[in-house]
């Protein structure tokens, strides 16, 4: 069971990104004229697993609807065992419908289209070969479906790490991938994954399992406070995720950063080698 205890730890670990993260000052990020122009016509599309992923991205979503992207925003799975100790809701089809409206009030929130999947938390691992592989591939099937019709300039999603190494994180991120390198698309479509930079993270266990080397994080986007606050109103959409310990907390952490955030591009090789070494 996804077990979400919203806790000033567990915070720690599930907002890799987020909001607020990335630089050292405070100061509301520039625009370029110039740059806001550029993103007109251009289609983003992310890609995350449960209701309340999102908040990994948020802020950069915000900004590109607003600057005059098309912004997809894909959720596969229900969110039907996102339990925790606050809200006292049980896992199970009453919690999709929560998590189902919590969804549609985030994405209003940061002016994104929403593309809400019915794929069971955690893939249907429980019951084994038969039940998750299935379910599993026909996930990865119907994001290919997706990418296709939407056609998106950038596509983000989770790194290898899953921003916590949930399995749900990660096997989204895989099949996002998976999606992107199985064929040569028709537009210049670019793949991102959103990191933390080891050098934010303190604990040694915590770099190990879902830091990035400033060397891989090759992409950095910065957004308005505008689009800080319109990522908090939208993260206040869960209720049934978040408590309000944790939105003060999320609040105060805001005020330490500045408003950047880092993504690793998926870069193809240009020459075929005839070695692994170099």
């Amino acid at each position: 069971m996804r077990n979400l205890k919203i806790t000033i730890r567990a915070l720690s670990i599930l907002l890799p990104v987020l909001l607020f993260q990335c630089n050292t000052t405070n100061k509301e990020a520039s625009i370029n004229k110039e740059e806001i122009g550029s993103v007109e016509g251009k289609t983003v599309m992310a890609i995350f697993a449960h209701p309340d992923d999102e908040m990994t991205v948020a802020p950069i979503l915000s900004k590109y609807a607003r600057e005059g992207a098309k912004v997809y925003l894909v959720i596969c799975t229900d969110g039907r065992y996102g339990t925790n100790d606050f809200s006292g809701i049980e896992a199970g089809e009453g919690l999709v419908a929560i998590r189902k409206e919590e969804m549609k009030c985030a994405a209003n929130n940061l002016g994104v289209e929403l593309i809400h999947l019915n794929y069971h938390d955690q893939l249907k691992s429980g019951e084994g070969y038969d039940g998750h592989v299935p379910h599993a591939q026909a996930l990865l099937t119907e994001l290919y479906e997706i990418v296709t019709d939407k056609k998106p300039d950038a596509l983000i999603t989770w790194g290898p790490d899953g921003g916590t190494t949930h399995m749900d994180h990660r096997l989204v991120g895989a099949s996002v991938t998976q999606v992107f390198v199985s064929r040569l698309w028709e537009k210049p479509t670019e793949l991102f994954y959103v990191g933390t930079p080891s050098k934010l993270i303190d604990s040694l266990g915590d770099k190990i399992l879902r830091g990035v080397d400033d060397k891989y994080l090759n992409t950095r986007i910065k957004y308005t406070k505008e689009d800080s606050e319109k990522a908090l109103a939208s993260l206040k959409c869960h209720k049934s995720q978040m408590s309000p310990q944790g939105l003060i907390w999320i609040t105060e952490y805001q005020k330490k950063f500045g408003m950047e955030m880092y993504l690793r591009q998926f870069i193809a090789p240009k020459n075929i080698k005839n070695s692994i070494f170099n």
